[in-house]
């Protein structure tokens, strides 16, 4: 029982601190992208946890995957395409008008 309960405060300490390096290092894209799949990598491990707590069917598990993996490669198209047109990964050195 102590174990499931440290794994749930994993999760949650772990979905914390993504959120709180995404609020703080606003600086690079390349950070800001890492720190979301870090938020997603905890909500999936929340997802986990919940799903074996209740015994359900793991078709939703694949079902998000599938979402942050597109998020992931979506996030990574914009990374390089500002890197082609801007030479770097600041937010400070392009305009967003």
């Amino acid at each position: 029982m102590m174990i499931i309960f440290n794994m749930w405060l994993v999760s949650i300490i772990m979905f914390i601190l993504g959120n709180m390096i995404f609020v703080s290092k606003n600086k690079h894209l390349l950070i800001v992208l890492l720190s979301l799949e870090f938020i997603v990598l905890s909500i999936f491990f929340f997802f986990v946890l919940l799903i074996l707590n209740i015994e359900y069917d793991m078709y939703m598990l694949m079902v998000f995957m599938v979402f942050s993996v597109c998020e992931g490669a979506l996030g990574l198209s914009i990374l390089v395409s500002m890197i082609r047109t801007h030479g770097n990964d600041y937010f400070q050195s392009f305009n967003l008008l």
